[in-house]
This record gives structure tokens, sequence and C-alpha cells, in this order.
């Protein structure tokens, strides 16, 4: 055996046992609140799920509207006033709406409000529009997202579970995101 074949051998192997242990997550009745970057689930109930080159025709074609639900890391509380603080920078698809932490679990009716007031904006207030809502591979918080976009009524949720990390392994083009505003508290 040379030590091509025992590395083609070896990815081979890892590749299938990644693609197990994946069929291996079943898919909850109702949404992730911990433990968001783990292995998911190859479904979701009422939405379609698509591989990166499915998502990369649906962009091309701009038959859907690309939503991002990548949580935006929190400041410090513990931070000397003095402290600058910078943001980490997100990039995502092309054309994307990002709505940072609409996938948690549980929503404070806020961050509920933004989702809903998010999605009828990228769907232009049509239930039937195709969304396609996305994170990162192995992220809950895209499913959490996806399947709360059906509870609201979307009837065509795509959700691309590979997410930014699989459009940047296909060296697909991605850029620097800002989030939607929120509305100011009330």
């Amino acid at each position: 055996m040379t030590l091509r074949y025992a590395i083609l051998l070896a990815m081979a192997l890892v590749m299938v046992t990644s693609a197990r242990a994946q069929d291996a997550v079943p898919e909850p009745n109702d949404y992730r609140t911990d433990n968001y970057r783990a292995p998911v689930p190859a479904t979701l109930k009422g939405a379609q799920v698509v591989t990166t080159k499915e998502a990369e025709a649906i962009w091309r074609d701009k038959r859907g509207a690309f939503v991002d639900v990548m949580p935006r890391p929190p400041k410090p509380a513990n931070l000397p006033p003095e402290t600058v603080w910078r943001d980490k920078p997100r990039r995502n698809i092309p054309g994307s709406l990002w709505l940072p932490d609409t996938g948690y679990g549980r929503l404070a009716a806020a961050t509920e409000t933004y989702l809903q007031d998010g999605l009828a904006r990228a769907s232009a207030g049509n239930p039937t529009a195709l969304l396609v809502i996305y994170c990162q591979a192995n992220c809950w918080m895209s499913w959490n997202a996806a399947k709360r976009a059906l509870s609201y009524g979307y009837s065509n949720v795509v959700w691309y579970s590979e997410g930014t990390d699989g459009w940047e392994w296909e060296d697909l083009p991605l850029v620097d995101a800002e989030p939607e505003p929120r509305p100011p508290a009330k």
C-alpha cells in the first residue's frame, strides 16, 4: 500500500464516519437550547435541506432570499470603560440578510419580533417565498431558525446546514456583513 493510497483511504474513512455520525443525530421535536456547535440532524421536517452546490444554484439564479442567523459575539461585561471594543467581523454569502442571535432555542420577545420582521423583509411579505437559512456547519442556530420560520407559516424554507463553512470550502465568495438594524428598545 502506497502512502498516497493510505492517506486517501484514511480521508474516505473520516468522511464516511462523519456522515454516519450526522445521520445518527435524531431530529428533535422542539428547538435545541444548548450545545449549539454540535452535529446536526440530516433533516428538518417541513423544510428542504440543501448541499452547497444546491445552495449555490439558488444563489446564482437569484431564486431565494438568504438569511444568516449566526450570533454576534457579545461585548464582555467586565471590560474597563476605556477599552476599545471591536466586533468580530462576520463574512456571509453575498446578498444575505444577517439576523444575529435569532437561532437560539429560546428567544426574548424582542428578538423573536426582530426575526419575524427580518423574515418578512427577506420574503417581501410572501409566505411562499424561498428562504435559505444558514449559519455554519454543525450549528443548531440555523436549524432552530429554519424551524421557527416554518412555525411562522413560511412554506418554502430551505435549511443550508453547511452554511458559510461549506460555502468557503467550495471557494465561493463571502462578503463582510453588517447585522440588520434592530428597532430601538421601548
